[in-house]
């Protein structure tokens, strides 16, 4: 990479912490980030396919760690934004990309399924920018990186409490930026269109709304992890420096229509 290019998107000197980067568009993120020059922190529930990316990554030249982690308990939660620290000191760059998705019909969502998926989807998010945040800012540096969904912006495929959770992640995305404006942090979301990743496996058992979901895109294909490389290490960068509090669609043109 030229000296030019490497200003505006080199990670070299950087760390990142990267929520459900064992897995999907997570995993895609923690990669394109680790290669683009950051230590990089994977935190996930499940030992195995921690691992495999950590030892993936480090092959292939990178700095990266793993941390198992559970999210879906502010004790949890906490837990992880400590330990999440330990290998490679505090974060520059954080991104929220662990999610579940439960959507029974929607009668019958159960109030444990809204306090599991808004603590997971949601206040995990919160807490971990409130404690990293004043870091970065002290430091005159932070990138602050959600993943959200077509479903924060509108109604799509039974979108359900899900959709509420992903809703609350684009406002506070907002209220960071706002918060942390002129202080060298950012706050941005990324917004997925269809994409292949276990955390949708249950759309993709039918094929035929798999391909009319393509369909709808521009690009005529749905989307995979390893389309969110470009756009993460964009964000994660020196040359996102003036942009915040901005949701960029990365779904192929789903959103268009």
């Amino acid at each position: 990479m030229n000296a030019y290019l490497n200003d505006l998107f080199g990670l070299a000197g950087r760390t990142a912490i990267v929520t459900g980067g064992s897995s999907g568009i997570g995993r895609g993120i923690a990669t394109a980030l680790a290669k683009a020059g950051a230590a990089t922190v994977i935190v996930a529930r499940g030992a195995d396919r921690v691992d495999e990316t950590v030892r993936e990554l480090v092959d292939a030249g990178c700095r990266a760690a793993g941390i198992i982690g559970d999210l879906s308990s502010r004790v949890g939660i906490r837990a992880v934004a400590e330990q999440a620290v330990h290998p490679f000191g505090e974060p520059d760059i954080l991104v929220n990309s662990a999610g579940i998705n439960i959507r029974p019909p929607y009668p019958e969502i159960s109030e444990a399924d809204w306090d599991a998926t808004m603590t997971v989807n949601a206040l995990a998010p919160f807490l971990l920018g409130q404690r990293y945040a004043p870091g970065m800012a002290a430091r005159g540096y932070g990138r602050l990186i959600h993943i959200t969904s077509q479903q924060a912006h509108r109604a799509f495929v039974g979108s359900g409490v899900y959709g509420v959770s992903k809703g609350a992640v684009e406002s506070l995305m907002r209220s960071e930026a706002e918060a942390w404006g002129g202080t060298g942090v950012t706050s941005n979301s990324l917004v997925p269109g269809f994409v292949l990743t276990p955390l949708n496996a249950r759309l993709q058992e039918d094929p035929e709304k798999v391909s009319a979901l393509a369909a709808r895109t521009m690009i005529g294909r749905n989307g995979l992890p390893s389309d969110f490389a470009g756009a993460s290490v964009f964000l994660a960068g020196a040359g996102s420096a003036y942009v915040t509090g901005h949701s960029l669609f990365v779904d192929g043109g789903l959103s268009v229509h």
